[in-house]
């Protein structure tokens, strides 16, 4: 079976050359990507499998050191399940942790956004985060 370029790798993951070659020179594929006689990566669909799971772990906040110490358990085989375990229930009580924030931030600006949408259809949207009208009334004078 042919392998992947790593122009075709960039294409189905999005990372850019550059990033990919960035991640298997900080040892984060589990798998060392093999060469070509003329020195060209050749990559394998359970590379790109693995590059989109770390992908989906970078855009969730893991830090590159969790990654590859992740990678490097993998690496391992088995015996350290309990350990992988324990990493990745850590990352998904952080992720946990920023929706429940993400979602109180939403709660505050779907309230403020109703706040707009009444003020505007009752056509009185020029008083919103101005001075009370008894406050100006009184810096007027």
């Amino acid at each position: 079976m042919a392998g992947l370029s790593i122009g075709q790798v960039a294409e189905r993951t999005g990372l850019s050359v550059h990033a990919l070659r960035f991640y298997e020179r900080e040892g984060l594929l589990a798998d060392a990507v093999r060469r070509e006689s003329n020195g060209r990566r050749v990559y394998t669909e359970d590379d790109v499998d693995w590059l989109n799971m770390c992908i989906k772990f970078r855009s969730s906040g893991m830090p590159l050191d969790t990654i590859r110490k992740y990678t490097d358990l993998v690496r391992q085989g088995p015996g350290n399940e309990a350990d992988r375990l324990a990493l990745l229930k850590s990352h998904q009580d952080y992720v946990s942790e920023q929706i429940a924030a993400l979602n109180e931030c939403l709660n505050v600006i779907t309230w403020k956004v109703g706040c707009y949408q009444e003020a505007l259809d009752a056509g009185q949207a020029d008083c919103l985060w101005t001075a009370a009208p008894a406050q100006a009334a009184s810096e007027a004078s």
